[in-house]
């Protein structure tokens, strides 16, 4: 994938940040966050043949003048963070990089090249805020955000970004009802949460160093469609009814299952225990509930243990194991409720958050099996319309390495009823994990975004 940098400019906001607004306080859940980025890149058809290269042009421009007014709004993401604390709002802008892409859209969408990603994306840690805007041959457009995650989690990117876009398509058009022109986010999380104890930092620290490790990490992409859901859903029943999964409980349970099959597959039978986390969303479950414009990383993990794939040997027949991995997902999910919020809110919260901390780190250092899932579904991605259609693709990244840990990143396919699966595994893990044929009979590895069916609908 051949594509030239033309521009990089900052962007200020369109107007300052009140000086009793320049210091913007991280809360605790902001520094236990160990990536600096959530990358994620939109892509745009060009739905309008018609449209000429500058008009084309034109669009590159609305996002420039809107994401000027935006962020007088989303102000901490104009400044520079500060001893891991704080955010100095001095208005120094969001980084923003016009780029020239020597191919059409539809070609890249119908074979997608995961680690051509990167490409779309402009990540320097020197900001908060990257964006960086990729015009294709045909007049289509990648939008590809770096925003520092620190500041924002999946949900607050999601608010960052219908306030942003429309507030661009409200300069393109007077006709469109805009939803979201008056959102303004919530700046309550360094209240609820506070920062003061440097000890919660450093068993996070500890926590991931256990977690994180040396391999070949490879990245693919698994598409569940809205039948295999359903299947999975009906195994995660047990045969009996009495469990409703959700999808995204449904298809952890599923991955869990065969990722720690492909594990033992790979180590020649040797079983070993597994711990599975998942990224659990606070403000539905605070009571009362936090604001959904709320800023930061409002969000804590769930986690479920199993000792072996042979633990439980009664429930381990057919539908039973599936059933059973997805009962331990749901009740580590159900557990994070409005008490349990409360436990980890304000000065006493200190201690619940030690604990879980201390714990996860603790079977991290017995060499297990972890599975770490995070899930960006029902976010409204693809709702994000800055004036000239919605987009065709939203993707994550390909994380490759040789150092980082087993994840899973749960997002939606266009049509909505499916589930984007970006897993990270070792790469022996992986190869196990394509040679499962009852794995591979239930999703599709890496289809081109354009072929998935636009019949189904939203469930």
């Amino acid at each position: 994938m051949e594509i030239e940098i033309i521009a990089k400019e900052m962007i200020k906001p369109s107007s300052p940040t009140p000086n009793h607004l320049r210091n913007y306080k991280l809360c605790l859940l902001d520094q236990l966050i160990p990536a600096a980025y959530a990358p994620i890149v939109l892509f745009y058809p060009n739905q309008d043949a018609a449209a000429t290269h500058l008009q084309v042009l034109e669009r590159i421009a609305l996002l420039k003048k809107s994401i000027s007014e935006v962020l007088s709004r989303f102000y901490p993401l104009a400044g520079a963070i500060k001893d891991d604390v704080s955010v100095d709002c001095d208005d120094r802008g969001a980084c923003f990089t016009t780029a020239k892409v020597k191919h059409a859209l539809c070609e890249f969408l119908e074979n997608p090249d995961l680690k051509a990603i990167a490409s779309f994306l402009s990540c320097d840690e020197s900001y908060v805020t990257n964006i960086q805007a990729s015009l294709f041959e045909c007049g289509g457009i990648a939008i590809g955000l770096c925003i520092s995650h620190r500041i924002l989690d999946g949900t607050a990117l999601s608010t960052f970004l219908k306030a942003w876009s429309d507030i661009a398509a409200a300069s393109s058009s007077e006709e469109r009802p805009m939803k979201n022109i008056n959102i303004y986010p919530d700046f309550s999380a360094s209240s609820l949460f506070p920062s003061n104890d440097s000890r919660l930092k450093q068993a996070s620290m500890a926590m991931w160093g256990c977690l994180f490790k040396k391999g070949q990490f490879v990245t693919k992409r698994f598409v569940f469609d809205r039948l295999a859901i359903t299947a999975l859903k009906e195994m995660a029943t047990g045969g009996d009814g009495k469990c409703a999964a959700t999808s995204v409980e449904a298809v952890s349970g599923f991955i869990w299952k065969h990722a720690m099959a492909a594990s033992e597959e790979s180590r020649f039978g040797t079983k070993k225990p597994s711990l599975l986390t998942h990224v659990v969303n606070l403000r539905k479950r605070a009571s009362p509930n936090l604001s959904e414009n709320s800023l930061g990383n409002l969000i804590w993990m769930a986690s479920a243990k199993l000792h072996s794939l042979s633990d439980n040997d009664d429930h381990h027949r057919n539908l039973g194991l599936i059933s059973c991995l997805v009962d331990r997902v749901r009740k580590s999910i159900s557990k994070i409720d409005g008490d349990y919020v409360k436990k980890i809110q304000g000065d006493d919260g200190f201690i619940t958050m030690h604990k879980y901390l201390k714990e996860i780190e603790e079977l991290g250092s017995k060499d297990v099996d972890y599975y770490g899932f995070t899930s960006w579904r029902k976010l409204g991605f693809y709702e994000v319309d800055f004036g000239w259609g919605k987009p065709v693709w939203v993707s994550s990244i390909d994380s490759s390495g040789y150092f980082f840990m087993n994840l899973v990143i749960l997002m939606d396919t266009r049509c909505g009823s499916g589930i984007e699966a970006w897993m990270t595994l070792d790469k022996q893990e992986m190869d196990a994990l394509e040679r499962n044929k009852e794995f591979r009979a239930r999703c599709s590895v890496n289809p081109s975004p354009l072929s998935i069916g636009k019949d189904q609908h939203k469930n």
